[in-house]
């Protein structure tokens, strides 16, 4: 289910502005009639929560995709729930990607090179493959970092070439924030621990998770039994990844 989208140039202008999301997507709706259906990947971030409320407005259906680095988390639980409850759809969740990584190499757990490498373009085959939907809306924006950036500048608005379109591309993180309140939208809880959505193996993330959510914690310690060594790093170098001075 492909097909060419065509989009007024307009859209490409730098505008941190709702109405320049909304106007992609009603062009997206208008001038393909294949893409009443999108796939919106969603992590209970700020970002994803505005592009899937965003896709929920436009488009008759959305099937929503999380991808869990531990499964059951219960922080991210609740917002998963929150957001089947507020928009009446049940959520894929299925592994993230850079698990075969994680366990091939062995981060933090035994390695296994027997597993198969999985990359995110077969992520992508297979939920276009299970819901029968080629396009994909995602939460990136220019200003989230340089390689964004150099990425959305390449492709503009809608990456023909991935099947890919950014609801969000131009947006500022003021005008996200400015949306989340309008809507009253939700973000996943552990965002006001962490700063953003869980998402990583990180020691800072991993012992900021270990104080909040002790039973969370114990999850990702079965599933990565060498987690540990994450928090001793952090308590030895921090944030500068140099060594503290005790004593």
């Amino acid at each position: 289910m492909s097909g060419q989208l065509c989009v007024p140039v307009v859209l490409a202008v730098e505008a941190p502005d709702r109405l320049v999301a909304e106007s992609l997507l009603s062009a997206i709706q208008r001038q393909a009639r294949l893409t009443d259906s999108v796939i919106c990947f969603y992590s209970g971030g700020k970002d994803s929560a505005v592009t899937l409320d965003l896709c929920a407005r436009h488009f008759q259906a959305v099937h929503v995709v999380f991808m869990y680095q531990v499964p059951g988390l219960s922080f991210q639980e609740e917002i998963l729930a929150w957001a089947e409850s507020r928009y009446g759809v049940e959520i894929y969740r299925i592994p993230h990607f850079e698990l075969s990584d994680f366990y091939r190499v062995g981060v933090y757990c035994k390695p296994d090179p027997s597993l198969p490498k999985v990359v995110v373009s077969d992520i992508y085959a297979h939920v276009r493959q299970a819901f029968d939907c080629h396009w994909i809306a995602a939460g990136e924006r220019a200003k989230d970092s340089i390689v964004r950036n150099a990425m959305i500048k390449r492709s503009g608005s809608i990456d023909q070439k991935r099947g890919r379109f950014y609801p969000l591309a131009y947006w500022s993180k003021e005008a996200v924030l400015r949306y989340i309140a309008a809507h009253r939208l939700r973000v996943s809880p552990e965002s006001k621990v962490l700063g953003h959505s869980f998402r990583s193996l990180a020691g800072k993330d991993i012992a900021a998770i270990k104080r909040h959510y002790p039973q969370d914690y114990d999850k990702i310690a079965q599933a990565f039994p060498e987690i540990g060594a994450a928090l001793a790093r952090e308590a030895m170098y921090g944030e500068d990844e140099v060594p503290k001075r005790h004593g």
